[in-house]
């Protein structure tokens, strides 16, 4: 038995507000046991929840010998784009078949009357899930360890950039031309729509965006919410990428705004202490890779020379900061009651703060 066994990711109870129509869902399920993808799919269904996740609600459904994982957007979404559970699924069925760590889709359901909203199910993959900024023994401990991880962390980013996308059957995902233009402008639409109180460094921020946007590079398959706990890990070598989650915002577009916001989610022990405090995932412990190492290693493994690197790594601190106030503004309008959210506002500050200093310092690492 792994000595991770008991940090393997798990599911329990759902969330008040969360719940599921399990009746429904349940002879829902049975209708299809036929298609051969839900075949074992006998007796009572039993609904759990993986509660950690911020954006698409995630649940573990176990019926007679199978386990799924279901997938729905989240309740009071007002984004449905950002959420198309249809659009995530077809993905996931071409994308599975040419990079392994795609987790392999079962089932989608477009009738919002099984559940009050689409859903799809895919297959349940085991594994460590690195959530927060504490890490797992001997992670915390082994400093050569979180140094492989980091490499293979940015190695596997790199290696979904180089994928031919065309012969995956992905070519009609997005468009690529006019990318980077299309988010500055549609990432701060979001933002004022999703406001619930001023925060000049983000307007500020915004601003800076726009009158600094570079020119086009290239398009690729893109991830669009790369960091650690969107990875599920070998529990016996936690350098080892078994799958990476959550692809509903995957598309074709500048691979280099990919990485930006994956530099935002890696906090290092040097950045202000509000962010250290809001850490994303277990990035600043001993060996890991600094935000500059980690594009060094990208442009490396990928090829590519990156080209005005602070403008994306802040617009990676944006995104994640809009993200952040869409989920704050559905707990202050009274969609969701998880405790959690209640003080994602200081999160957006900090954010903010974080690119202010960046743009001040004109690089991507405070050292």
């Amino acid at each position: 038995m792994s000595k991770f066994q008991l940090r393997l990711d798990q599911a329990g109870a759902v969330r008040k507000g969360e719940e599921l129509d399990v009746p429904r869902l349940e002879s829902y399920l049975i209708d299809h046991v036929d298609d051969g993808r839900l075949e074992g799919c006998r007796g009572s269904l039993n609904v759990q929840q993986f509660r950690s996740g911020f954006s698409n609600l995630t649940y573990l459904l176990k019926m007679g010998s199978r386990e799924f994982v279901l997938r729905r957007p989240p309740f009071g979404n007002q984004v449905k784009s950002a959420h198309d559970m249809g659009r995530e699924y077809n993905v996931l069925s071409k994308l599975c078949h040419v990079y392994q760590p795609a987790p392999r889709p079962m089932l989608y359901c477009s009738d919002e009357n099984i559940i009050g909203d689409e859903f799809y199910l895919m297959e349940r993959c085991h594994g460590v899930i690195l959530r927060g900024p504490i890490a797992p023994e001997p992670l915390a401990s082994d400093p050569q360890l979180a140094r492989r991880l980091g490499e293979s962390f940015i190695d596997n980013l790199a290696r979904l950039h180089r994928l031919d996308y065309e012969s995956a059957g992905l070519s009609d995902l997005g468009k690529p031309i006019g990318y980077v233009e299309r988010q500055v402008a549609g990432w701060t639409k979001r933002y004022v729509k999703a406001r619930t109180s001023n925060v000049p460094q983000i307007d500020q921020l915004a601003q800076w965006l726009a009158d600094n946007r570079p020119d086009e590079t290239r398009g690729t398959l893109i991830h669009n919410d790369y960091k650690y706990d969107n990875l599920i890990l070998d529990p016996d070598d936690l350098s080892h990428v078994v799958a990476v989650l959550d692809w509903e915002m995957s598309t074709l577009g500048d691979p280099w705004m990919d990485l930006g916001t994956t530099m935002a989610y890696w906090i290092e022990p040097t950045d202000g202490e509000s962010l250290r405090l809001r850490a994303f995932g277990p990035t600043m412990i001993r060996g890991s890779l600094s935000r500059r190492e980690l594009l060094d290693r990208y442009c490396e493994r990928s090829g590519w020379e990156v080209a005005n690197p602070l403008f994306y790594y802040c617009f990676g601190l944006f995104k994640v900061a809009v993200i952040v106030q869409q989920i704050f503004a559905r707990y202050v309008r009274g969609s969701t009651q998880d405790p959690r959210f209640a003080d994602l506002d200081d999160t957006v500050l900090a954010l903010g703060q974080a690119a202010r200093d960046a743009i001040s310092r004109g690089d991507v690492s405070v050292c």
